[in-house]
């Protein structure tokens, strides 16, 4: 078991997703420098409860599981700011979480693998579909390929990766994402994001499918 440095967010990362932060608190900017110089990777898990933000009153509760992160892209734009996009790798576990030095969580983690389905769920192809259409729409909108949520190559015909970038992209709870960064069963992270996609109306219901 390996203990690595987290950065607990108000969002979930998966793997092979992009995330893009701006960084200017003194303890995060020591961690992106250190994982820049040593090409260290860093857990980002998702809040329970609290603020990104460090106040005196701020209570953090970080949830029990997040994903391995490296940074990809990275600008000191001023002597407190960076800009950085990093690439989820791997799911995690948490076993045992600490507070230390400049207010740095750090946390000894259990890699996490995916369960591979036993077939191609029926229902992929509305799912694929709908993310390749959202994908699509903010192309004309001038997102460029940085700034855009969700990364190329677009691995539509995956199952991992469709189901992984709409539990990003759809407004799970901290709670639920932390169940989905739980579940190593990719037919059942599939199954509670296709509740979600009809629930929502990204997809026709079941009986219309």
């Amino acid at each position: 078991m390996e203990t690595l440095p987290l950065f607990p967010l108000g969002t979930a990362l998966f793997p092979d997703g992009v995330l893009s932060l701006r960084i200017f608190e003194v303890r995060y900017l020591h961690l992106m420098r250190q994982c820049i110089e040593q090409k260290q990777a860093f857990g980002i898990v998702p809040l329970l409860a609290g603020r990104e933000v460090r106040t005196p009153e701020n209570h953090e509760i970080l949830a029990s599981a997040g994903t391995l992160a490296m940074i990809d892209q990275h600008l000191q734009t001023a002597p407190g700011l960076m800009h950085i996009r990093c690439r989820g790798e791997q799911r995690i576990r948490l076993q045992e979480v600490g507070l230390g030095a400049y207010g740095l969580w750090s946390g000894r983690i259990e890699r996490l693998e995916d369960v591979a389905a036993g077939r191609m769920p029926d229902a992929f192809g509305a799912m694929a579909e709908a993310l390749g259409r959202v994908i699509a729409s903010w192309q004309p909108q001038g997102a460029r390929g940085e700034q855009m949520p969700v990364s190329a190559p677009y691995k539509l015909d995956e199952l991992d990766w469709v189901v992984n970038r709409w539990a990003e992209l759809l407004p799970f709870s901290a709670k639920e994402q932390e169940t989905l960064l739980l579940t190593n069963a990719i037919e059942q992270r599939f199954a509670v994001v296709m509740q979600k996609l009809r629930d929502h109306g990204v997809v026709p219901p079941a009986s219309a499918a």
